[in-house]
């Protein structure tokens, strides 16, 4: 496969978020209103599409637990495949089949979301994932309870001669959902050095993935006639394949890892089905693939 230039996703391609962002998701619910959710159910949300952002994930995934409690019928999986059908999916899409559910099964819609506190869930979700000295660095205030901070347990995946190999032969940059301090933290720790503007984190966009903007941005600050975006979502592979619509100039690839959410035969065809052009065993398996 030939590229002028590579853009890596941060979460699942360059470090393991298994025991971090996914966990502190959970916990955050389970925190808040003492349900819980499957790790499965929270692939199906990523799964549906538009949750670039895990705070909005966490946000959608509170909705289903207080619509379960409210006579909400249908399951995580009738609840996620509700969502997919919204063009746009995400946490709009979310809170329109809330209401929709609201109307078939005679529960009101506006008291479950009177019990979701969008500001909550985030100080929540974040005390969890950063730990309490890195919410005072990064948010700047008191966290709401102590906790040593999961982004501590993000094993790396990104080897070493594997940043060498890409760098030596290409640009590269790197296009993630994360908040830009956290891109930093895992940038240093996979020790992978990307200019500020060769990169796009959930601080310099609105849209996020699969939006194609960013990508087709850096495509052209590249000055590349062939792109390749590395993820470890459906909406990363979209994103790729988004681009290339809107910018039939140049080709666009999008590889799927299955070192993410997505793992196995069954991850493999999930990526093949939204357009994937390749899928490798992790993002240290790409050089072998480019020319």
């Amino acid at each position: 496969m030939h590229a002028d230039a590579v853009v890596l996703d941060v979460d699942g391609v360059l470090v393991d978020v298994a025991d971090s962002y996914r966990r502190a998701i959970i916990e955050t619910v389970e925190r808040r209103h003492g349900e819980t959710i499957e790790r499965a159910t929270v692939q199906r949300f990523k799964d549906a599409g538009g949750f670039n952002n895990d705070w909005e994930l966490t946000d959608a995934a509170t909705l289903f637990v207080l619509a379960r409690e409210a006579g909400y019928s249908g399951d995580a999986s009738s609840f996620t495949d509700a969502i997919a059908a919204h063009e746009d999916g995400g946490l709009a899409a979310a809170r329109a089949v809330l209401h929709e559910a609201a109307a078939r099964d005679g529960f009101d819609a506006d008291t479950v979301e009177a019990e979701w506190d969008a500001n909550g869930v985030r100080e929540t979700f974040q005390a969890l994932y950063l730990g309490a000295e890195l919410y005072r660095e990064i948010e700047g205030d008191e966290p709401p309870f102590a906790a040593p901070g999961y982004i501590h347990d993000e094993p790396v995946i990104l080897k070493p001669e594997t940043v060498e190999a890409l760098q030596s032969r290409f640009a590269v940059g790197v296009l993630t959902g994360r908040p830009s301090a956290e891109a930093d933290i895992a940038l240093e720790r996979v020790e992978l050095s990307v200019a500020d503007d060769h990169r796009f984190t959930m601080d310099d966009w609105d849209e996020g993935k699969p939006n194609p903007h960013a990508l087709t941005t850096l495509a052209e600050r590249f000055g590349a006639d062939s792109v390749v975006f590395v993820g470890d979502t459906l909406d990363d592979v979209r994103t790729a394949v988004n681009a290339a619509e809107t910018d039939p100039a140049r080709a666009y690839h999008g590889v799927g890892v299955l070192t993410g959410g997505l793992t196995g035969e069954s991850g493999r065809r999930k990526y093949e089905a939204a357009g994937a052009a390749a899928v490798i065993d992790s993002v240290n398996d790409l050089p072998e693939l480019l020319d």
